[in-house]
């Protein structure tokens, strides 16, 4: 298995049940700005992309127009794990995807449904990440602060960037 693959592999296991990632774009007037959006998985592997449903007349459509690099931020603080993930995005006007992709359970955030005429996708094609990811619940927290200072050992908390341009 390659280096990419395993990359790959490893950032989708760790926002697969992470359902609310933070976006955050570039507005016209410079400053950063983040909101939620809702990934959409349809049960895929993860291969690099990202998707979500957004409205084609929003702010976030203007900025990515604008400027299309974007970060995607992802936690589980009951797990204990956190990722920032980079990308290049773009909207996508695809009535055949947002058909593969709609979940009913959309209809909370598009009232008009798939059929909503200012409903787009965003796709997000994943150029590199940052994960911390350690033991879960504050035993398990508690335990590995314990074991790194009695043993000298590395904790069992893990940091790494991901570069999926260069695969690793």
């Amino acid at each position: 298995m390659s280096e990419r693959t395993q990359c790959l592999l490893k950032l989708g296991e760790l926002i697969a049940d992470v359902e609310i990632a933070m976006l955050t774009t570039l507005r016209r007037d410079g400053r950063l700005v983040s909101r939620p959006l809702r990934t959409v998985d349809a049960g895929r592997a993860f291969d690099g992309t990202l998707w979500f449903f957004v409205h084609a007349s929003s702010h976030k459509a203007d900025e990515i127009a604008a400027n299309p690099h974007v970060n995607l931020a992802y936690a589980s603080p009951t797990r204990n794990t956190y990722v920032s993930v980079s990308g290049r995005a773009q909207l996508v006007e695809s009535r055949a995807k947002v058909a593969e992709l709609w979940s009913p359970a959309l209809e909370l955030y598009f009232a008009g449904g798939r059929a909503d005429r200012d409903l787009v996708l965003l796709r997000v094609d994943v150029d590199g990440a940052e994960f911390w990811d350690g033991p879960a619940g504050w035993l398990g927290q508690a335990l590995n602060l314990a074991s790194g200072v009695l043993t000298g050992a590395t904790p069992l908390s893990q940091n790494r960037a991901i570069d999926l341009e260069r695969g690793h």
